[in-house]
């Protein structure tokens, strides 16, 4: 066969998703042509589809090492690192592909993203911005951005990247999960509830959405509405230990002391540092007047930082003996 047949049949291999097949036909490629620096390139990516990143990350090394200005080789072994959660080399890639193609606006997208993870939001803005500047219509820009601000405070302009990201793409439930989170966050919880059903409606298996929706409910008094919303979301992901949570301050609205224990046990399972459980649990062993639990819970709560109910108990003498 020869270099370029094999080259062609590689490529539509992968193209069609057989991935395997796609390493095989490129290795026989680069066999007849060791300088083909797009065959070690794709075959990365054939590598890096089937979680086989050493071989990845080596095949994109070999085409930079042909060809030093192979801009997609560097933005795709950055996403490799980004997947490894390598920050420091996916940035030097990145910005290594952005200095041969400045116009490029998915290797800026992909700094605001690593760049929001790591907690620096003001540069996540900066690359996300160029990115919208070169290209206004990559939804996940604005969705990037739109996080970044969330963390700053500026719930405003989240639901305005949110937006914009819904306008691109109505059909991304995550952008209507962020924007009800920054609607929860200024009060605005009827939006806030009808953005979590719109992202369920899209994607039903999406735990954090009934969570957070019961988290909502529980604000609006609707406990037993949060009660069910906690429980679809334990369904899905029976580690999550913020839905237990949820669903036993739930009871604990309610009354239901002894199932909002239960609840508080679970999450404290799967979190023992979960201070806020810890403080509520303690709050309901207090209802019930088992004092002793209640002081036990509370003061590890505020050995976790939380410690309100703990100097609740102390300044009460009674509460001790």
């Amino acid at each position: 066969m020869a270099q370029k047949e094999a080259y062609e049949r590689g490529a539509e291999a992968h193209d069609q998703g057989d991935f395997a097949q796609a390493i095989a036909y490129f290795t026989q490629s680069i066999e007849i042509d060791p300088n083909c620096a797009d065959a070690y390139n794709i075959r990365g990516n054939a590598y890096a589809v089937l979680g086989d990143t050493d071989k990845a990350i080596n095949a994109y090394n070999q085409a930079i090492k042909i060809d030093l200005n192979f801009a997609m080789a560097y933005y795709n072994r950055g996403n490799t690192y980004k997947d490894l959660r390598d920050d420091e080399k996916a940035i030097a890639d990145y910005t290594e592909e952005i200095k041969i193609d400045p116009n490029y606006a998915a290797a800026y997208n992909n700094c605001g993203y690593i760049y929001y993870h790591l907690g620096e939001y003001e540069k996540a803005i900066k690359d996300c911005d160029k990115a919208i500047e070169i290209d206004p219509n990559l939804a996940s820009a604005y969705i990037n951005r739109g996080l970044a601000y969330h963390e700053l405070g500026e719930y405003k302009k989240t639901i305005g990247d949110c937006d914009r990201a819904i306008k691109i793409d109505p059909n991304d439930a995550i952008s209507y999960y962020n924007r009800g989170n920054a609607y929860d966050k200024i009060g605005d919880y009827s939006k806030a509830i009808a953005d979590f059903t719109q992202t369920i409606k899209i994607n039903p298996k999406l735990a954090y959405a009934y969570n957070n929706r019961g988290y909502v409910c529980n604000k609006l008094g609707e406990y037993e509405k949060a009660i069910k919303n906690c429980d679809k979301a334990i369904e899905i992901d029976p580690n999550y230990a913020e839905a237990y949570y949820n669903r036993a301050n739930a009871h604990s609205y309610l009354g239901e002391y002894k199932k909002a224990i239960a609840s508080y046990d679970l999450a404290i399972k799967i979190n023992p540092n979960y201070a806020e459980a810890y403080h509520n649990r303690s709050l309901s062993f207090y209802h019930l007047k088992d004092y002793a639990r209640a002081t036990k819970d509370a003061k590890k709560a505020c050995e976790l930082g939380l410690c309100g109910m703990f100097e609740f108990i102390t300044q009460n003498e009674y509460l001790r003996d």
